[in-house]
């Protein structure tokens, strides 16, 4: 906002004709322009360019206010404490889910567990397709956790799911974790990996690595290239 103003000042005093629409242009550039210059994610930013005139489409069609507190309401909801853990919402995908199974031991009962499970599709795929594998999801933010849990009820799945922050879990109890977070986790979650996991244990990370830590194993189970990381203890 401060560059905002400073670059609207600034032209005016060039005699530059200005309005509401120039003041809204000026405003996402700069958020998008410092996103880029921060090295943020591509998407934040469009988000960050685009903002500002989607706030000022929604004034002009005159909404009214309980949308925006629902809006608000749900983005907590789905979103709960991103803005902490760095850890947007990213949903696997199927190709991802057996590949998964791919590498479970056969035939042998372990226990897994999906940190930042969201609507629960691998932790639902694995419980169904290796019945001797106790699957376990847990998430913290709020409607994707209700979503999966009300989801396995109604379809009668043995996969559970859990409420609440990884971090507080014991690690030492699963022979499998499976990550799916962002690159600003990866760090805290091989410290936590390496004193709580015991021999035997797996750790994997779909897309991304963990710096200083090379992967045992690399699978490629997409066509879109991304890496499935496997660390063995």
């Amino acid at each position: 906002m401060p560059l905002t103003l400073l670059t609207i000042y600034l032209l005016a005093r060039l005699h530059f004709p200005l309005n509401e629409y120039s003041a809204v242009l000026l405003q996402g550039g700069w958020a998008g322009l410092l996103t880029w210059r921060l090295g943020l994610a591509r998407w934040w930013r469009w988000i960050q360019l685009l903002f500002p005139a989607a706030l000022m489409l929604a004034l002009a069609l005159q909404l009214p206010s309980w949308l925006f507190l629902l809006a608000f309401l749900l983005s907590l909801g789905w979103y709960w404490s991103t803005f902490r853990t760095q850890v947007p919402y990213y949903p696997s995908t199927p190709e991802i889910w057996d590949a998964v199974r791919q590498v479970l031991p056969a035939d042998q009962p372990l226990r897994m567990i999906d940190i930042g499970s969201g609507l629960g599709g691998l932790v639902m795929y694995l419980a169904r397709q290796r019945p001797q594998v106790e699957c376990v999801g847990i998430e913290l933010a709020p409607l994707p956790w209700l979503y999966s849990r009300l989801r396995a009820l109604l379809s009668g799945s043995r996969a559970r799911f859990i409420l609440g922050d990884y971090e507080k879990l014991d690690f030492a109890q699963f022979q499998l974790v499976f990550a799916y977070l962002s690159p600003a986790a990866m760090t805290a979650l091989w410290r936590k990996c390496s004193a709580e996991m015991q021999p035997g244990s797996m750790l994997l990370s779909y897309e991304f690595a963990i710096e200083g830590q090379p992967p045992d194993q690399t699978i490629y189970a997409t066509e879109t290239g991304k890496p499935l990381y496997i660390w063995y203890f």
